[in-house]
């Protein structure tokens, strides 16, 4: 059917004047006649009582008016929906953070984002680098944090933010009573408490040389996440080195942290996605992400 015809129609029904409703059409009263009658031929039904000095609506004609402009402002919906989905302004965005960053890294280049599209459906979850990067490629996840750096055949990564590692000791610990920045020497010969180097290789390896350059010294004891980690510091297993928003999210009794002597080492924060053509959506979240504008926001 013509949809002009219903808009046609629409503006009659509102106006209830051919005159003005033409001009307000900006055609001609022959043509808009002409449309009309159409519209009623279309439909097999009269909308207009042309029997008096002035048309009256029938009522199939009222039925049709009430019709046409929820016609006409659903197409209008459509419209607006479909150009806000175009722009990123409207859709679904699946997020997954990494358990080694509940700071406000992520958390705020997540928020940001939601603040400037507030008609995207977020659906956010955690993992952990290598359990993102599975999920993205298998496109269950659209965007995924992790710790670089990754190399992951088909997924890019761009580094959003960066943060301190500390180092956790046994509250009872000699180096515990030391105050400032602790040399690595110092910590060379002692037992370490590390999670498994699968869940992130690259996170692994980064924090393994500059926490302790000559090469990871005995691990004793192997964690699957960091909670159970600093437990196992409490504990006084050995000790530990732990991103810094996480170390202390976690810090429990038992467990001192401290900083190590200059260059600190330091751990970023990346955002992964697959490459090749991405949604507006993932695109505007990338896009924001890069910019850094969770720190813009302040």
């Amino acid at each position: 059917m013509d949809l002009r015809r219903w808009h046609y129609f629409a503006v009659l029904a509102e106006e209830m004047h051919f005159t003005r409703a033409a001009a307000r059409l900006f055609v001609s009263q022959p043509s808009l006649s002409q449309q009309i009658r159409a519209f009623e031929a279309e439909l097999g039904v009269a909308l207009l009582d042309r029997s008096g000095p002035r048309f009256a609506l029938t009522e199939a004609g009222r039925v049709a008016a009430a019709e046409a402009r929820e016609l006409l402002d659903r197409l209008d919906r459509a419209r607006g929906v479909i150009a806000a989905a175009g722009r990123g302004d409207a859709g679904r965005l699946r997020i997954a953070y990494t358990r080694s960053a509940p700071g406000p890294l992520a958390g705020d280049l997540v928020a940001a984002y939601r603040g400037r599209h507030p008609e995207v459906s977020l659906e956010l979850e955690t993992g952990w680098t290598s359990l993102n990067l599975a999920r993205l490629a298998a496109g269950e996840i659209d965007v995924g944090f992790v710790r670089p750096p990754v190399v992951a055949p088909g997924i890019e990564v761009a580094v959003v933010g960066s943060e301190e590692v500390l180092l956790a000791l046994p509250s009872d610990h000699a180096l515990a009573r030391r105050r400032g920045r602790l040399r690595r020497a110092w910590i060379a010969s002692e037992p370490v408490v590390f999670w498994p180097r699968e869940n992130g290789p690259g996170q692994y390896d980064a924090i393994s040389a500059q926490v302790w350059p000559g090469g990871v010294p005995r691990i004793v004891r192997e964690e699957p996440e960091d909670e159970q980690l600093m437990r196992a510091v409490a504990e006084g297993a050995g000790i530990a080195a732990v991103p810094e928003h996480r170390a202390r999210g976690l810090k429990r009794r038992g467990v001192v942290l401290r900083r190590l002597e200059e260059p600190a080492p330091v751990i970023d924060l990346g955002l992964a996605w697959r490459a090749g053509t991405v949604s507006p959506v993932v695109r505007a979240f990338i896009d924001s992400a890069r910019r850094g504008e969770a720190w813009a926001e302040g």
